[in-house]
């Protein structure tokens, strides 16, 4: 048993037992980056009812058990080759395996040097996981001097794709001290180059239009300045470094850098890193209270970019019953509300799909302003940007220039025309009052309107109350398709309950389904929304 020949034996069948099942690793693996290599958040992906990557696995690893149990018996006759026969499902099913699920992800996994590093360990950890199986196999094989067992020593090995999800997560865990200590070094390069640099820096966070907010007031800024923004959602002090890291910032005016936050200290954090002058906190709402665990912890986290702002520095803040609670942190600050009635305020919002008229109020001066942008939540968000601007030093000419220039921002309540079929592309819109805003919009549309939406997520304990809510506001659509099996129970129960058509509710399994459903349904004159197209994290 324990002969040289027999233990390089093992570590062969081991080493290509873990070759083959990481090649199984891949789409855990997209997960796990889309989850920020956050373990708590993959973890709770798996625990998720429904998971289709742990259901994958349990049939893999029933199948191939059975394929073994059946050739370990049937070759019985082939003395101690059986026991080689048996292994022969491995390489068949992880192939087959493998060939169904290369398009489990709407987000394919991107690899990455951290990802690659992370597959590496993987794979030396199932060696390990592999080889303690296939020696306590051959112990028992030892030891029961059986012929059955002698031919099935191998078996073990097809309890492996059970424990892959949890394999990917402990070889996260080995990874993480060396991109801690790489991140940690690129995070103090980025720290460096922003505290020397001269331009005026503007965090920008909330619970909602964060993205759109500081987009807005970039192209509005750049009427007159030159402005360098965070790319698309990159709001993390990783992002942010990225951002910075091959730019020269003194060659730019202002540096606008959006702040996300899933936990409390996160914007503390990003406030560390950039050192803003000014700040604007879009608003506040549940969102991320799957995280937070309250919305007492959310107000208290957001408000963290009023104590990490430069003292003197504006604080533009969108009014609501949650923003106002904070208002006695901006001492240092000089606070700038914006609403119905703050100092500024979009005024008179007139919505077409088309655009929105408004008359903008920045203090006793008053603007009208056009947008082609949708919605009037866009026009609170403008507001928003346009008070930072007008405390900048903009007049409310260069401001209303600027807010007839802006441009749709990509999945954020875009509309796309294709064969006279009006497309609004809201999949990155996930939050609680944007949902319904973008409804809103819809309603503007003539002909036949149909909203495609997998729900809403990272609610927390308001999960399903929201979800059943926003089922309610779909009552009225001429077509309603829920995508996947995660949260739309909630929704189709909230539509039915409120009155809503059954035979005008449809849910398909994916997004690719409900695209080829579309297909063959849409006619000219339609409208269709696509409301929230979460990551496979949530699905």
């Amino acid at each position: 048993m324990f002969t040289t020949t027999a233990i390089a034996e093992y570590i062969v069948i081991a080493l290509a037992a873990a070759l083959l099942y990481g090649m199984c690793a891949f789409n855990v693996l997209g997960a796990l980056q889309q989850a920020g290599y956050d373990g708590k958040m993959y973890a709770a992906w798996l625990r998720r009812k429904g998971n289709m990557a742990r259901s994958r696995f349990t049939l893999l690893a029933f199948l191939i058990a059975l394929a073994m149990l059946v050739l370990g018996l049937c070759f019985s006759f082939a003395g101690i080759w059986a026991a080689y026969i048996a292994l022969l499902p491995v390489p068949l099913f992880v192939g087959l395996y493998c060939t169904a699920d290369k398009k489990a992800l709407k987000v394919p996994l991107s690899s990455t040097a951290r990802a690659n590093r992370i597959y590496v360990l993987n794979i030396v950890v199932l060696a390990v996981v592999c080889f303690a199986l296939v020696l306590i196999g051959n112990a028992a094989s030892y030891f029961a001097q059986i012929g059955i067992v002698t031919n099935l020593r191998y078996i073990l090995l097809a309890v492996v794709p059970l424990l892959m999800p949890q394999l990917i997560r402990f070889a996260n865990v080995l990874e993480k001290p060396f991109s801690h200590a790489k991140n940690k070094k690129y995070l103090t390069a980025a720290r460096q180059k922003l505290d020397s640099c001269r331009c005026v820096k503007i965090g920008i966070t909330g619970s909602f239009g964060k993205t759109s907010v500081k987009n807005f007031l970039a192209q509005i800024l750049s009427v007159r300045y030159k402005v360098l923004a965070t790319p698309a959602s990159y709001n993390t002090p990783l992002g942010i470094a990225k951002a910075v890291e091959k730019e020269d910032l003194d060659s730019y005016d202002f540096f606008l850098a959006e702040m996300g936050a899933r936990h409390e200290g996160d914007i503390a954090e990003l406030c560390s890193l950039v050192k803003p002058d000014h700040c604007i906190l879009t608003g506040i709402c549940e969102q991320h209270l799957e995280t937070f665990g309250s919305l007492a912890n959310i107000i208290r986290a957001k408000g963290e970019i009023l104590d990490g702002t430069r003292e003197g520095g504006f604080a533009v803040i969108g009014m609501d019953e949650n923003t106002e609670k904070l208002f006695g942190r901006t001492e240092k600050l000089i606070k700038v509300p914006v609403g119905e009635h703050g100092e500024c305020a979009a005024i008179g919002v007139k919505c077409t799909p088309q655009g929105i008229t408004f008359k903008l109020a920045l203090g006793i001066l008053q603007v009208e302003c056009t947008s082609k942008l949708l919605g009037a939540h866009n026009a609170q968000n403008i507001a928003l940007a346009a008070a930072m601007a007008f405390k900048l030093g903009l007049s409310k000419e260069e401001i209303a220039e600027g807010i007839a220039k802006l441009d749709y921002i990509p999945h954020r309540l875009q509309p796309v025309e294709r064969l006279g079929v009006t497309i609004l592309d809201d999949a990155y819109n996930a939050n609680i009052r944007g949902a319904a805003a973008a409804l809103d919009v819809l309603r503007l549309f003539e002909g036949r309107k149909i909203v495609v939406t997998p729900g809403l997520v990272e609610l927390g304990i308001l999960e399903e109350k929201e979800n059943k809510a926003l089922g309610a506001r779909l009552v009225g659509v001429d077509r309603v398709i829920l995508v996947g099996a995660t949260l739309v129970t909630a929704v189709k129960n909230g539509y039915l309950e409120a009155g809503g058509d059954a035979q005008k509710l449809t849910v398909v399994p994916s997004l690719e389904k409900a695209q080829e459903l579309l297909e063959t349904e849409l006619k000219e004159g339609d409208t269709v929304l696509f409301l929230n197209d979460l990551p496979d994290i949530y699905n």
